[in-house]
């Protein structure tokens, strides 16, 4: 049934996103087009609900977050998943004690896709990790499919990579006060050569 679910839910933010976007401007003239309307935060939010099947609170918000972007550039949203979230929360329990900006996997060895977000202070949230990896867009150049020189993009391109479709996330606010963050994608995006979408 989960199949049929998110095909129903494709279409249904298709349909909600696309519909009014061209203006008739009298019965003898052609159809003047607009620009595609940008995805509205409340249909991308009862999407990302529907996507999160039991899931709350964080994990919600990591969703809604990532799916925003997704939007953004015309992407499938993506679905929760709970392999990957136990996986994050397993790397976040490991960080927990020192709050270390790492990876859970070997330098160029990715099973998965992964981003990870250290703030300063408890109070960050899923949805300013998100947007801290979203904010790398300006670093990114679509045309020569490179970041800029000494700047990182590859965390926007795995929120958008076109064929990911799972995603799990975690929080955990380490010892010394501090929250560390860490998301995990498949299938993994970021090949090297490819574009995101």
């Amino acid at each position: 049934m989960r199949p049929y679910l998110l095909i129903f839910l494709f279409l249904f933010l298709f349909i909600t996103l696309t519909s009014n976007n061209h203006l008739v401007t009298s019965q003898s003239s052609p159809i003047a087009k607009t620009p595609l309307k940008k995805p509205d935060n409340d249909t991308i939010y009862k999407v990302s609900k529907e996507l999160c099947w039991g899931c709350i609170g964080e994990s919600l918000q990591f969703l809604f977050a990532h799916n925003m972007v997704r939007a953004y550039k015309w992407e499938l949203p993506l679905t929760w998943d709970f392999q990957l979230e136990n996986y994050a929360k397993w790397w976040a329990g490991q960080r927990k004690a020192d709050c270390k900006l790492e990876h859970s996997f070997p330098e160029d060895d990715f099973k998965l896709g992964e981003n990870v977000f250290l703030g300063s202070g408890s109070t960050w949230t899923p949805i300013d990790a998100v947007n801290a990896w979203a904010e790398e867009e300006k670093y990114y150049t679509y045309a020569t499919n490179t970041c800029e020189a000494g700047q990182m993009c590859g965390h926007y391109t795995q929120i958008v990579w076109s064929t990911t479709r799972r995603i799990g996330c975690a929080r955990v606010v380490c010892d010394k006060g501090d929250v560390f963050m860490t998301c995990n994608y498949d299938p993994v995006g970021n090949y090297v050569g490819e574009r995101p979408y």
